[in-house]
């Protein structure tokens, strides 16, 4: 089954499609989860042959695919794949550490691989790193702009009403972070654990802080605000059209 989540990034969609498949359930449900955090559009498959006929009846832009499958390994899905002529990249997930088991997956047609247990991070990383490979990627627009705001990705600037607003590297990140899912509630552990690289272990004050500083530079009435708004239980959200 396909979900079907398209991102809004400074109102440009990002229509990006990747496969997972995995035979742990617990696995497919937190990649899939994050996945979908970051925009893309996901189908998950737990075994080699349901992976082969989606891949068959579906385009994807890259498929995640684990070593160790029932009845028909990754290696053997990705040398199908590969047989049948499809270029999508692969990017092999397995718990084992061999050399041999990586070069394998690389020798067959993998375009990368990673190693069990990883983080959200660094497989999103991964990804970005094959699909820019790959020409596929839609890199970020040097500007993304809503209401009366504009941030400039590549110079690290932001104006409101052309004016500029100075802020320090993590309120900057932070708000592009917002700005990325723009309209869209982020828990605060989410935006620990992303922007600040911390696991979350119960203390996200940091986070309300810097929301606070980001509301006394970008709001009207800081304490009436109107951009970054408070979801109650939730965390916050920026809210804007472009």
């Amino acid at each position: 089954m396909i979900k079907t989540n398209i991102f809004i990034r400074g109102g440009e969609t990002l229509d990006l499609r990747i496969l997972i498949v995995d035979d742990e359930e617990s696995i497919t449900t937190l990649i899939d989860y994050n996945l979908n955090q970051e925009g893309y559009q996901t189908a998950v498959a737990h075994d080699g042959e349901t992976a082969l006929k989606l891949a068959e009846k579906e385009n994807f832009n890259l498929i995640l695919l684990d070593l160790m499958l029932p009845n028909m390994s990754g290696i053997e899905v990705c040398q199908r794949l590969r047989d049948l002529g499809h270029k999508v990249p692969i990017i092999m997930l397995t718990a084992k550490s061999e050399e041999d088991d990586k070069i394998t997956g690389l020798d067959v047609g993998a375009d990368d691989y990673i190693t069990k247990p990883f983080s959200p991070k660094e497989l999103n990383a991964r990804i970005r790193a094959v699909l820019r490979r790959s020409g596929q990627h839609e890199d970020q627009k040097s500007l993304i702009m809503f209401n009366d705001i504009e941030i400039n990705v590549e110079t690290y600037e932001v104006f409101k009403n052309g004016r500029p607003v100075e802020f320090t590297k993590k309120e900057f990140e932070l708000l592009l972070y917002l700005a990325k899912r723009i309209n869209k509630p982020v828990k605060r552990e989410v935006l620990l654990q992303d922007v600040w690289d911390f696991d979350f272990i119960g203390d996200t004050r940091i986070v309300d802080v810097h929301i606070s500083h980001l509301r006394e530079k970008l709001e009207d009435e800081p304490k009436r605000p109107k951009l970054i708004k408070t979801v109650r239980g939730i965390g916050y959200k920026l809210e804007g059209s472009a």
